[in-house]
C-alpha cells in the first residue's frame, strides 16, 4: 500500500511541474498562478502547497531531481569503475533519461521556449538555490567513492561544484548553439574535460572551435 501511495505522490508531482511549465511557456511566467498550475494538474491549490511553494519551484523542481538522480547513479557505479568515469556517467545519466535520444538535437521551437525561461531573474536566482541545497548531497556520494570526509576534507566539495558547473555550462552551450545541436554528447565532452584538468584548447584561436569539447 505504501508503495502505491507513494508512486500516486510521485505522479501528482509530475503533473504539477509539468503543468507549471507548460503553462509558462504558454503564457509567460508573470501571467500564470498557483491556483492556475493546480487546476490543470487536477488538484487543489492547497495540494499544489503541500509539493512545492512557488510557481517558480515547480519550473526549477526537476534540476533538484537531476541533481539527485546523479547521486543516487553515483552509488550505483560499479565499484571498481575510475573515479572519473563514475562521476560522468553518472552526472549524464538523468540528462540522458530526460532528453531521450541521447543524438538527437532539439526542435527550435522548443530551445527558443527554454532560452525565455531561463532569462527570468526569479527562475535563475531558484535554480541557484536548489543547486547549493543538493551540491551537498552529491558531495556526500563523492566522499563515499573517493574515500574522503565531507565534514573534514575539501575534496569532494570541489568535485560536486566543479561538475555541477560543468553541467551548467554544457547547458548554456546547448541553449545558445545555432544551429541547435545534442545536449548529451556535450555533457559528456564538458565533464571529460574537468576530468582531464581542463587542458587549453590545441591550435590557433581560430581552430580552436574544431576542438571535440569547444565545438
Amino acid at each position: 500500500m505504501s508503495g502505491l501511495r507513494e508512486r500516486k505522490k510521485q505522479a501528482t508531482r509530475e503533473a504539477l511541474m509539468t503543468a507549471a511549465l507548460r503553462l509558462a511557456l504558454e503564457r509567460g511566467l508573470e501571467n500564470v498562478r498557483v491556483e492556475d498550475i493546480a487546476a490543470a494538474a487536477g488538484v487543489s491549490a492547497r495540494t499544489y502547497n503541500n509539493y512545492f511553494a512557488s510557481k517558480y519551484e515547480a519550473i526549477t523542481a526537476r534540476h533538484t531531481d537531476r541533481v539527485l538522480g546523479a547521486v543516487t547513479a553515483l552509488r550505483a557505479r560499479p565499484p571498481g569503475e575510475p573515479f572519473w568515469e563514475a562521476v560522468t556517467e553518472a552526472m549524464v545519466l538523468p540528462w540522458e533519461q530526460h532528453a531521450g535520444t541521447a543524438d538527437a538535437a532539439p526542435p527550435a521551437e522548443l530551445l527558443a521556449s527554454i532560452r525565455m525561461l531561463s532569462d527570468e531573474p526569479a527562475l535563475r536566482a531558484e535554480s541557484l538555490r536548489v543547486a547549493f541545497a543538493a551540491d551537498g548531497e552529491l558531495a556526500a556520494a563523492v566522499a563515499e567513492r573517493s574515500g574522503t570526509n565531507p565534514a573534514r576534507d575539501l575534496y569532494p566539495h570541489l568535485v560536486a561544484a566543479a561538475v555541477t558547473a560543468a553541467v551548467q555550462a554544457a547547458v548554456g552551450h546547448w541553449l545558445r548553439a545555432d544551429p541547435p545541436v545534442p545536449l548529451v554528447p556535450l555533457l559528456r565532452d564538458s565533464l571529460r574535460a574537468l576530468a582531464a584538468g581542463l587542458p587549453a584548447p590545441s591550435g590557433p584561436p581560430s581552430q580552436q572551435g574544431e576542438t571535440s569539447w569547444t565545438s
